[in-house]
């Protein structure tokens, strides 16, 4: 009962980090312009993102475009394209691992070894995406915040923490969590195993013992 809840609670927790994930790798607001000293622009927003920068006026009219090379790109977003594809495909291969996991410990009767080892491989698949997704939000965070407070950069090129670095924190929140989870279930399936194994012990001796009485009865008999 409690291993079947471990495993559909890390099973929600980890979609959620896979669909933040994914919503982080393609959201443009990774940096935002800043509204500080003179530089406040009421109409206009400018959104950078690892694919496209956006330009948004008055809240009503936006306009993106797709960077031509990644050259244009500096060094934290370059990096971070590369990292979160590769946590993306990581939180999806550990949903797919867990949800193959569920169905293997429903529909089939194989030991429970076996079934930990399933769902222990999602965990740390979980774990793998969510430290991989964890790089380069603080990275670009970092980034944004020495530029901010540094008086060399230009006003106009300070930018601000976008909605998709907070969102990035969560989702890798979430896949640490559902990773943690899975290993919790892996280590309940591992306590069901012992004892599944330790208690028929007892039987075989139990079973020599009645067959010896019995044998020892006809014997008596015998000799009467």
């Amino acid at each position: 009962m409690v291993s079947g809840a471990l495993q559909i609670a890390g099973l929600l927790v980890g979609g959620i980090g896979m669909i933040g994930t994914f919503a982080v790798t393609g959201m443009p607001q990774w940096r935002v312009s800043a509204f500080i000293e003179n530089n406040i622009v009421v109409f206009e927003t400018i959104w950078e993102g690892l694919w496209m920068h956006c330009i948004r006026q008055a809240n009503i009219r936006m306009q993106c475009k797709v960077y031509d090379s990644v050259l244009a790109l500096s060094p934290d977003l370059q990096a971070s394209r590369g990292l979160m594809c590769a946590g993306s495909v990581l939180s999806f291969l550990a949903f797919m691992v867990a949800i193959f996991g569920m169905k293997y410990t429903q529909c089939t009767q194989s030991p429970w070894q076996a079934k930990g080892y399933i769902i222990l491989k999602a965990g740390l698949l979980c774990i793998l995406s969510g430290a991989v997704e964890l790089i380069p939000v603080c990275w670009v965070a970092s980034t944004i915040i020495s530029d901010f407070y540094n008086p060399v950069v230009n006003v106009a090129q300070k930018r601000e923490l976008g909605e998709a670095l907070y969102l990035g924190w969560v989702a890798a929140f979430c896949l640490l969590a559902a990773g943690a989870i899975f290993c919790c279930f892996c280590r309940c399936c591992e306590k069901t195993r012992n004892y599944g194994y330790s208690a028929p012990a007892y039987y075989p001796t139990y079973s020599k013992h009645l067959h010896r009485k019995t044998e020892s009865s006809y014997s008596k008999s015998q000799y009467v």
